[in-house]
């Protein structure tokens, strides 16, 4: 369910998208809780039951019942209040409006980052609920809807999931770098303040405050953690700063505690994260880290015969791999596009035609974007501008993504488009310049374009550029023959703008 529209690049502008993001549930899923909704032999427990079963439906409901016009002070922290709170006529409406989808039809990335909290959530239950007995339903719906936000950013843009994971895991770049790049705003600041419009467990929002405002604790805590074969030295250093023995033992802890194992575990169960927070749970529960390791292994085992896996990664499967294979591995770039000669000259001749043989500038663009790709390049992307050259919308995307589709750029975020657009020119970037460029494009271009080969031309007539080209050969070098096609293609267009100008004339 790929979302057509430019993504958002303020916390506002997020929230309001966000805030309105249905997520889809399974067909399946959302017939068992119909019928068990009309039901009069069903208890409310019963129902909440079926309803945790799929994490899009908890959170639906949990989100409905705190809604503004439907609260009446304390969020709802459970299901079962929840469903107290919305009465069973008004649950069933808001589960017939919710897009109810097969299995397949979810997007991938939807339902690989709800099978983390899915194991996250038995993670918690496992170490943490047996020993905090009392507050079993707070470790419960804290460890499984920790994610929540990321859920409906992903329900928005799937695409998200796999590139952050191709630059922060497999590039390893850093994580901060990456998300202003996507989004605009970190990602903890997004996932906190939307966790806060949906009133979500207070556990939630304490645990994502402490990630973003106050990891003095947290480092501390990391820190003493190290050193889990003395376990002696390690009171000694906690009696000695009683405010971080006293954070340390929040139970609200437990969640970002379990929500951390499942996160690095997706990524390797031998990576230095997995191990700094079995270190850090360890430390919480006053164990030894073989010890801890054994019982996440065993919770780890548990998950993956609980949960449908089916095309989804689930952490458990690693265990049965060499240690240090991860299943995370680099994008292939896709094949160089082919280049067309017949219908590239056909399409150039279009462009040289005299009059102008386009009645409107959707059909010029139309017509040089697919001579850019007959001339072998395999992604293309023409940025219109409109007459103050304040504003560059993404024209007939080829090879792209969705997020190509009504993308919007402001040239005063990017050095490079504003000296595009000054005057026509190129600029052909390179593993040895792309260090040099990369801080000046838009992180919306980086997204579409993956790898370090690109062309930017701008494009115009009577020294005022109209369009900018940007093309490449699916991340491989360009070689001369390319290159010379790009270059006469560019020309083209060039006449081509400038005989539609004079049209009529």
């Amino acid at each position: 369910m790929p979302n057509q529209i430019a993504r958002p690049r303020t916390l506002k502008a997020w929230l309001e998208l966000l805030d309105k993001q249905p997520l889809p549930v399974q067909i399946e899923s959302r017939q068992k809780v119909l019928a068990a909704l009309t039901d009069s032999r069903r208890s409310l427990r019963e129902i909440a039951e079926l309803i945790q079963s799929s994490p899009a439906l908890a959170i639906s409901v949990l989100r409905e019942a705190n809604a503004s016009e439907n609260s009446l002070g304390e969020p709802a922290e459970s299901l079962e209040n929840a469903l107290n709170r919305l009465g069973l006529q008004r649950t069933q409406t808001l589960l017939e409006r919710l897009p109810a989808l097969s299995s397949e039809e979810i997007p991938l990335a939807l339902r690989q980052i709800q099978l983390i909290s899915q194991h996250a959530s038995q993670q918690a239950n496992g170490l943490f609920s047996s020993r905090l007995a009392r507050l079993w339903q707070e470790i419960h719906w804290g460890s499984l809807l920790f994610l929540a936000p990321a859920w409906a950013l992903v329900s928005a843009y799937p695409d998200l999931l796999d590139t952050w994971e191709q630059r922060v895991l497999v590039k390893a770049e850093p994580a901060q770098k990456v998300e202003i790049d996507m989004l605009g705003v970190p990602l903890l600041q997004l996932c906190l303040a939307l966790a806060e419009r949906w009133k979500l467990p207070e556990w939630i929002c304490y645990s994502y405050r402490l990630l973003l405002n106050d990891r003095r604790f947290l480092a501390k805590a990391l820190l003493i953690a190290r050193d889990n074969e003395h376990p002696l030295h390690q009171q000694q250093c906690l009696d000695a700063d009683p405010d971080l023995q006293r954070w340390l033992g929040q139970p609200a802890n437990c969640i970002l505690l379990a929500n951390g194992l499942a996160l690095s575990a997706h990524h390797a169960w031998d990576g230095p994260h997995s191990l700094r927070w079995q270190q850090l749970t360890g430390l919480y529960l006053q164990v030894p880290v073989a010890d801890l390791q054994q019982w996440v292994h065993q919770q780890a085992a548990i998950s993956a015969r609980k949960l449908v896996t089916n095309g989804l990664w689930h952490p458990a499967q690693a265990m049965l791999w060499p240690w240090h294979v991860s299943h995370l591995q680099p994008a292939k770039p896709p094949p160089a596009g082919i280049i067309d000669k017949d219908d590239w000259r056909q399409l150039c001749q279009q462009l040289l035609s005299e009059p102008s043989a386009f009645n409107n500038v959707l059909q010029l663009t139309s017509c040089a974007s697919r001579a850019l790709h007959a001339c072998g390049m395999q992604r293309v992307l023409l940025l219109l501008a409109d007459r103050t050259q304040s504003k560059l919308v993404a024209q007939h995307p080829i090879g792209l993504n969705q997020a190509a589709n009504g993308l919007s750029l402001d040239p005063q975020h990017s050095q490079v488009i504003r000296t595009l657009l000054s005057k026509p020119g190129q600029l052909r970037l390179t593993p040895e310049n792309m260090a040099q460029f990369s801080a000046r494009l838009p992180g919306a271009l980086k997204e579409l374009f993956t790898g370090e080969h690109w062309l930017l031309r701008s494009l115009g007539a009577n020294g005022r550029v109209v369009m900018i080209a940007i093309t490449d050969c699916g991340g491989a070098a360009f070689d001369e023959s390319r290159l010379q096609l790009f270059a006469k293609t560019s020309q083209c267009i060039e006449r081509a703008i400038s005989n539609f100008a004079n049209r009529g004339r």
